[in-house]
């Protein structure tokens, strides 16, 4: 019992971070319908971002932090501006092959700029905090409070502002936000940059808890769009819960699966929930049938 409320709290502690990432994600394809492909990499982007100013210019962790958020939410729009506008009209296929190639981009620029060796921040040794039968270490609550606090702010911008407002009608509708004065085209800036910044802070979080690396982003994409696929498509909500079942399934595989395989439970989530269910948990048809078009 005690190993299994251990696994449980990591799998919400992993679920948290993933949850992060799914949640641009999602953001992106109810804007423009198409999966965003190199968000995982956007994320790893924003990992190093924090760890160089970190660990090599001796910015506090907090800041650092925040502004790898800000310089990532910054590269999210760019990579809007310059990569997928002008792509905008064109077959949706056109834009997820152009998203494979921004994602390995981003890795082979951060691949020659920084190494492929595995980075840490090395953060000093701190003591595990014992609650119950489970430990966790201040890293692990940091990582829960700061995706609370974003999952809650998310959840106001979406609701009460008025930014929140346009993205769910050009989510609904380019042409008819536009008809209503919109300006489709901030707002879905305004998206990538949201999108960049959370994805950032998975990566950075996943770097403090772990290690970094170049070729990261590969495992945060299937995770993010694992949860994505597993809650519904466009389904913001529902790529949270997504990221939660998967990183708690994923944590509890490896009570009778080698921990050697338990990034393979995402894969195998993923194939499952597209053979018998692909409009995911709360995912309508429509939206399934538009990702195969």
């Amino acid at each position: 019992m005690e190993i299994f409320a251990q696994l449980l709290v990591n799998g919400l502690i992993a679920g948290g971070i993933y949850a992060l990432a799914a949640v641009g994600y999602s953001m992106v394809y109810g804007a423009l319908k198409f999966i965003n492909f190199a968000h995982g990499s956007v994320a790893m982007v924003g990992a190093y971002i924090a760890f160089v100013l970190f660990t090599l210019a001796h910015v506090p962790l907090v800041l650092a932090f925040l502004a790898a958020m800000l310089l990532t939410a910054l590269v999210g729009v760019l990579i809007e501006r310059v990569a997928y506008r002008p792509l905008r009209s064109a077959p949706k296929l056109a834009s997820l092959t152009t998203a494979i190639a921004v994602s390995f981009v981003l890795d082979a620029s951060v691949m020659i700029v920084m190494g492929a060796d595995i980075r840490s921040f090395n953060l000093t040794a701190q003591k595990s905090y014992q609650i119950g039968p489970v430990y966790i270490t201040p890293v692990q609550v940091a990582i829960v409070v700061t995706s609370l606090v974003f999952m809650v702010g998310l959840y106001l911008l979406l609701t009460r502002a008025r930014l929140g407002k346009a993205i769910r009608a050009v989510a609904d509708g380019v042409d008819l936000a536009e008809i209503a004065g919109i300006n489709s085209n901030l707002v879905i800036s305004s998206v990538f940059a949201i999108g960049s910044a959370l994805a950032a802070a998975s990566g950075a979080l996943i770097g403090m808890d772990t290690n970094l690396q170049p070729t990261m982003g590969f495992i945060i994409t299937v995770k993010a769009f694992a949860a994505v696929i597993l809650g519904g498509l466009g389904n913001v909500w529902g790529a949270v819960a997504g990221a939660f079942l998967i990183g708690i399934v994923e944590n509890l595989g490896v009570w009778f699966i080698p921990p050697v395989w338990k990034d393979s439970i995402a894969y195998g989530i993923l194939i499952f929930v597209l053979f018998f269910r692909p409009t995911g948990i709360f995912g309508k048809k429509e939206e399934a049938q538009a990702t195969v078009l």
